[in-house]
């Protein structure tokens, strides 16, 4: 007879209480294996957590992820921080989502040391000239993706076209485009509400997992009904915890001191992210590329490409950016830029993640009572909608910088043009995943850079 695993319970039974080391022995496996995107890490969770393990039902589960999506941030790490806080409450929360960054953390600022110190190496230089061009592919993947679930009448189409008009024509900043596509949200959800609602969750739910520790019949734990008082509490920690490290930076470095700007900029990016990383990194490469000049469009490129192949939410990719612009200005001297780059990168993280759990801790509550409410949820779908207009110029600002590596007066880099198509052909005809389709695009591009050198 066949021994079931012991974290495998039975299905006609419950499973048993799940102790707190239990847990954080589960979140700290998912923060090492949650590759995929956000998609993935969902699948890698609800396998885990609704099927296997059956620690929550998946009608609790869907309910939750919803609410993570119609907030600011990633919402697979929100998930993870909702599942975790319902369970063990509000530590429980805090070590689901930290176990979910951290392994990314120190991931990426190792690959970004190694990136910054050896990438003239012609080992290196292959390898990113072929994942550059797959890059590409894969934000008109996110473009296509997002636009297919939002896009879903002519008016989310107008507003996905205005949101492209408005940055690649007029440059106009992302934050000022996510208001205005809130503001006309608002409004329509009054006048036109049949118009901005976009229906259905993220998925049919299915029976047979048998009954779960957090079951749809399971009361909402007393630590997670809404209170004024709690959501007073935790909203004044998390103001102290953004606004006490900015003032110690402000009181070291000055006000327009790098450090300072880099938690400035990346508490302000952390507020943008309806809609998953791709729809903020438009921002990010403005002020990382554009304003703060921290590094180069082809770096910004890289680091994309390299917070598609670690674990964790692909937002991590502003680690990559903070490590890169501290380390080549070595902000703490020319002896210790490894130093630098790894203090930026940690404190961009920290400024970057924190409003996450205080949108879970306080008000995950506050948000599962206005769920469905038109007037919340018109807003919501209009930014989506922009989103896809804002990624699909970042495609654009993608390819041109990888077809026309010297400008558009320079020459057109076919074999990049090539590996380009083959990895849109690989996304879209056959439905390869992204960490695939990279690792053979930088084979391919290895190769093309050794037979031209």
């Amino acid at each position: 007879m066949t021994r079931r695993p012991p974290e495998t319970p039975s299905p006609a039974l419950a499973p048993p209480p799940v102790g707190f080391w239990e847990a954080f022995r589960f979140w700290l496996k998912l923060g090492f294996i949650s590759f995929g995107g956000p998609a993935g890490q969902i699948a890698i969770m609800h396998s885990e957590l609704v099927e296997r393990r059956r620690w929550i039902s998946e009608k609790r589960f869907l309910h939750a992820l919803n609410y993570c999506m119609v907030l600011p941030g990633p919402e697979a790490q929100q998930l993870a921080t909702y599942i975790g806080w319902l369970m063990h409450r509000s530590w429980g929360g805090i070590v689901a989502g930290a176990l979910f960054v951290l392994p990314s953390l120190f991931v990426l600022i190792g690959l970004s040391w190694l990136y910054v110190a050896f990438g003239n190496v012609p080992l290196v230089a292959g390898l990113f000239y072929g994942i550059k061009p797959a890059v590409t592919a894969i934000v008109v993947q996110a473009a296509h993706r997002i636009g297919s679930r939002a896009l879903k009448n002519n008016v989310l189409w107008a507003i996905a076209a205005a949101s492209f008009i408005a940055i690649f024509a007029l440059n106009a900043p992302f934050p000022l485009i996510v208001l205005g596509a809130a503001l006309l949200g608002y409004v329509g959800g009054r006048v036109a509400p049949a118009t901005f609602k976009v229906g259905g969750g993220h998925g049919k739910v299915k029976d047979g997992y048998g009954p779960a520790l957090i079951d749809d019949d399971t009361p909402t734990p007393a630590h997670a009904r809404f209170r004024w008082a709690q959501l007073t509490r935790i909203g004044a920690i998390g103001l102290a915890l953004w606004l006490v490290p900015l003032a110690l930076l402000t009181m070291t470095f000055g006000w327009q001191g790098v450090f300072t700007q880099m938690g400035w900029f990346f508490s302000k990016a952390a507020l943008l992210t309806f809609g998953g990383a791709y729809a903020v990194l438009p921002y990010v490469y403005q002020g990382a590329v554009d304003h703060y000049g921290w590094l180069t469009a082809t770096q910004m490129i890289d680091g994309l490409a390299l917070g598609e192949t670690t674990p964790g939410p692909l937002i991590m990719v502003v680690t990559f950016v903070g490590f890169v612009g501290a380390y080549l200005k070595a902000l703490t001297g020319p002896e210790l830029p490894f130093l630098a780059g790894a203090f930026a990168a940690t404190l961009v993280t920290w400024f970057t993640f924190l409003p996450s759990f205080v949108f879970i801790l306080a008000g995950g509550p506050l948000v599962e009572s206005t769920h469905g409410d038109i007037k919340f949820t018109a807003p919501l779908t209009a930014i989506t909608a922009a989103v896809v207009g804002v990624i699909f110029n970042l495609a654009l600002f993608f390819g041109y910088h990888v077809l026309w590596p010297t400008g558009i007066s320079g020459h057109f880099d076919w074999p990049s043009a090539l590996i380009a198509l083959a990895a849109t052909v690989a996304l879209f005809r056959f439905k390869r995943n992204v960490i695939q389709v990279i690792a053979a695009c930088a084979v391919v591009g290895l190769l093309v850079k050794t037979l031209l050198s």
